[in-house]
């Protein structure tokens, strides 16, 4: 049987599960916009293994019967109130059951996409960019620095041409560095940032499900195509072809951080270099195929179902 956790309000476990409906793939959703609420989590180890039971709303389920996971978990703004807690209690019992939680998906033999571990590179963009370069994928220019004067030289040397962002896995906005900005420098000694050369050219996310690669070409104007409207900027997508080194590249990539899918951007340059930004352990690909028609969740829901046991 087919687990999913997820919330329902989160559009890319909505697709999953209707994508597993549509292909009659049996399912099971724990829905964390609710848990722990009208669900109990009973399991111990016994003989090297996790065993116990999952009980949801109309349904029973042993953990041994459990053949392959997806899990997108939640922050305490995807979750229902609980009017019975203060916003304190709330946030303590959300991330109480979700530790739970992670700690038996961790152990769960099974496949689990993606498990929490192997997530946890997205935290230090510094080491997500050695991991690139084992891949066999090259990085744009890049300095990490709290040093303002650093950072000056850094704009100097390329001549204005500059983004910055953060170094943490919290989404930030991609903005290029202007003049107006080097005033601010000052405060890079309270946080460090990251700054790396401005690259012109396309936008391409890759999707990797398995064995499988999904390209996204995004043409746009803006310097970060996530925000083009807010830019005044527009993003047109359209399914790409990768270099077959770039797109095994991505396979390496994915399978180097152990995990099973992921969202990779990359740029293509005018002169036809290919660089690599960063790797999303938990990527939000119902956006892309949304508008390229790229069965992105069908692969998902094949790889999910084709781990089920006999």
């Amino acid at each position: 049987m087919i687990l999913v956790c997820g919330g329902l309000a989160d559009v890319v476990t909505e697709l999953v599960c209707a994508r597993l409906e549509a292909l009659n793939y049996s399912y099971r959703l724990l829905d964390l916009g609710l848990f722990p609420q009208g669900y109990t989590v009973a399991w111990r180890w016994a003989k090297g293994e996790p065993g116990g039971t999952l009980d949801g709303p109309g349904w029973k389920l042993k953990l041994s019967e459990v053949s392959g996971v997806f899990v997108r978990y939640l922050g305490s703004d995807g979750h229902a109130p609980l009017p019975e807690f203060s916003a304190p209690q709330t946030e303590a019992v959300i991330a109480e059951s979700q530790a739970g939680l992670m700690a038996l998906l961790e152990d769960l033999p099974c496949l689990v996409v993606n498990r929490a571990a192997p997530s946890v590179s997205n935290h230090s963009k510094p080491y997500q960019a050695l991991m690139v370069h084992q891949a066999g994928l090259q990085t744009p220019p890049t300095l990490v620095t709290s040093d303002p004067q650093a950072a000056l030289e850094f704009y100097e040397s390329n001549h204005g041409e500059v983004i910055f962002k953060s170094l943490s896995g919290v989404r930030s906005v991609v903005r290029k560095l202007k003049p107006s900005d080097l005033e601010r420098l000052p405060f890079l000694r309270h946080g460090a940032a990251q700054f790396q050369t401005y690259l012109p050219g396309d936008n391409v996310r890759v999707h990797t499900v398995g064995n499988e690669v999904f390209a996204t070409r995004i043409r746009s104007e803006a310097v970060d195509y996530r925000y083009a409207r807010r830019q005044g900027h527009t993003a047109e997508m359209e399914p790409a072809a990768l270099p077959d080194s770039v797109a095994q590249a991505c396979l390496r990539l994915t399978r180097q951080t152990g995990l099973v899918i992921a969202g990779i951007d990359l740029k293509q340059t005018p002169e036809d270099e290919w660089f690599c930004f960063e790797i999303n352990p938990c990527p939000g690909f119902a956006y892309y195929e949304q508008h390229t028609g790229q069965p992105i969740s069908a692969a998902l829901a094949d790889l999910l179902k084709g781990s089920i046991r006999a």
